[in-house]
């Protein structure tokens, strides 16, 4: 047996003993909602836009309300090739226990987009950061304060029409901050491990460092510029969505489950924006 056959036994034989995590997945059922958006596009000078938008979002299959949410932005296009942005959004999620807008949340974005045009073929290439800060009671086991993520979005537009633009687009999405839980699992039941540093299950938090993709997305939708001052988009959503969902108390004692959720949500949408 040479050195390295001897080295893939000893790896696979690895990955057969090794204490299993603490995480399951969880296939959830699909889910569509809507979204209404109505919105302002101020030109200050010549490449340098202001915006303002106010948009209402539907969840559980048009059951319910899901959030409220005020966008204030800017654009500065700095090259004929590239656009900065930079964004505030006020989020208002809607508590459906007590009928009211609770704990909203606040997020900053961070925008570079590169722009190409060939012919009546429109290509662009969007990064955008965003961090967005919880506010109100939450468990810090389970959720950092600060979410950060990291989307990018790949889109063609053809603008070979008078008024209207049919698009597709191509976007992922980087959770950069996921909390990492480390964990004993027989499969079963969770079980305390000697030299565990927090908790009587065997488990502990260690740290908001974790990394993964959660979302995948593709859009086709279409934009009608009816004039100089007035446009309407309308737009069919597709996730592929997967989050590593924590369940502990609040002490951070007993760790209930640890999944991984994964699920599609449909959405359809339309947008009127007003510029001037």
């Amino acid at each position: 047996m040479n050195k390295i056959t001897s080295i893939i036994i000893l790896a696979t034989a690895a990955l057969f003993f090794a204490p299993a995590k603490a995480q399951t997945n969880v296939n959830l059922a699909p889910e569509f909602g809507g979204r209404l958006t109505v919105g302002i596009d101020k030109k200050i000078t010549k490449g340098l836009h202001i915006t303002l938008d106010e948009e209402i979002r539907m969840a559980d299959n048009f059951g319910s309300l899901d959030r409220l949410q005020t966008t204030l932005g800017v654009k500065y296009k700095v090259l004929p090739f590239l656009r900065l942005g930079l964004g505030y959004a006020l989020i208002n999620p809607f508590d459906a226990d007590s009928s009211l807008f609770s704990s909203p949340r606040h997020r900053l974005m961070f925008d570079l987009t590169g722009m190409w045009r060939f012919g009546d073929w429109a290509f662009s290439l969007k990064e955008r950061f965003q961090l967005t800060r919880r506010t109100g009671d939450f468990n810090e086991y389970q959720n950092p304060p600060n979410a950060m993520t990291l989307k990018s979005r790949l889109m063609l537009k053809y603008k070979g029409f008078p008024k209207v633009e049919p698009y597709a687009y191509f976007e992922l999405r980087n959770f950069l901050n996921a909390p990492v839980i480390v964990a004993n699992y027989d499969g079963t039941y969770y079980y305390t491990a000697a030299g565990s540093r927090k908790g009587e299950a065997g488990w502990f938090l260690d740290g908001f460092n974790g990394s993964y993709l959660n979302r995948y997305r593709a859009s086709i939708g279409v934009d009608y510029n009816i004039n100089r001052s007035n446009a309407l988009k309308v737009y069919v959503l597709a996730d592929f969505v997967t989050d590593k969902v924590v369940d502990a108390n609040a002490e951070g004692t007993k760790l209930k489950s640890y999944t991984r959720e994964k699920g599609f949500v449909g959405t359809i949408g339309a947008e009127y924006v007003y510029k001037f």
